[in-house]
């Protein structure tokens, strides 16, 4: 048999090592990411991971559990989680039913459903436990709002993110965050200089959730006069 019949099995033999090379190639890659994924970050490297996480999001939902210990009281409450940049967020408990906590991007309002008053303060002067979240509500830079950054990890492909939050160091002693691999934000543990402990879980996050647009639009219940300037309780 001629080399001119034996012409078409070589180049299908070169076909298929090359296309051989290339998988292995790409296995190759795909294993090189995994194990950068999974082996322990810096905490830079899991900061910027949040930071890109979150910086690609528009808006969020998710549902929380809010628990606090200290001064001899212990409470556990739930609820939904929405986020929308840029500003706005919506603390909307279940339990208790009839709790909100709301930025509407201007103000911060705070309402508990048989409360004889609506609590509303300009969202710049905000130091309010509840909304951990709020350095998402713009553009994302973990390691300017956190100094001291340490990173630990706690298994399962989770790590936890520990520093010191900036401009509350009179009440806040400590801020951990629970973060995965890919810098989603799992859980906030918030220990006060006083030594009380906040703990907010978060579960079911949706990305770019679509929002309905009076999501953040709070109008107080008829009779209920709003108090402004208070601090939130």
């Amino acid at each position: 048999m001629s080399g001119a019949k034996f012409w078409p099995l070589r180049a299908a033999l070169k076909g298929l090592r090359a296309g051989m090379w290339f998988v292995a190639s790409a296995g190759m890659l795909f294993v090189a990411s995994a194990l950068s994924y999974a082996k322990a970050p810096s905490a830079n490297d899991l900061a910027q991971r949040v930071d890109r996480h979150y910086n690609q999001l528009h808006s969020l939902r998710a549902e929380f559990t809010e628990s606090y210990e200290g001064m001899g009281i212990q409470s556990s409450e739930s609820g939904t989680l929405t986020i929308m940049k840029p500003g706005r967020m919506k603390w909307d408990y279940n339990q208790p039913a009839g709790k909100l906590f709301l930025l509407d991007g201007k103000y911060a309002w705070f309402y508990s459903l048989g409360d004889a008053q609506v609590q509303r303060i300009p969202a710049k002067e905000l130091d309010d436990l509840r909304s951990p979240l709020r350095f998402l509500l713009g553009h994302t830079e973990i390691e300017k709002e956190l100094s001291g950054l340490k990173v630990a990890d706690i298994g399962g492909g989770r790590f936890t993110l520990t520093g010191q939050p900036k401009g509350q160091e009179k009440r806040v002693s400590r801020l951990t965050l629970m973060v995965t691999a890919v810098g989603a934000i799992t859980g906030i543990d918030i220990e006060e200089t006083d030594g009380a402990l906040t703990r907010f879980t978060f579960t079911g996050e949706v990305p770019n959730a679509p929002v309905l647009p009076d999501t953040f639009h709070f109008t107080p219940p008829s009779g209920v006069p709003v108090v402004d300037g208070l601090p939130p309780v």
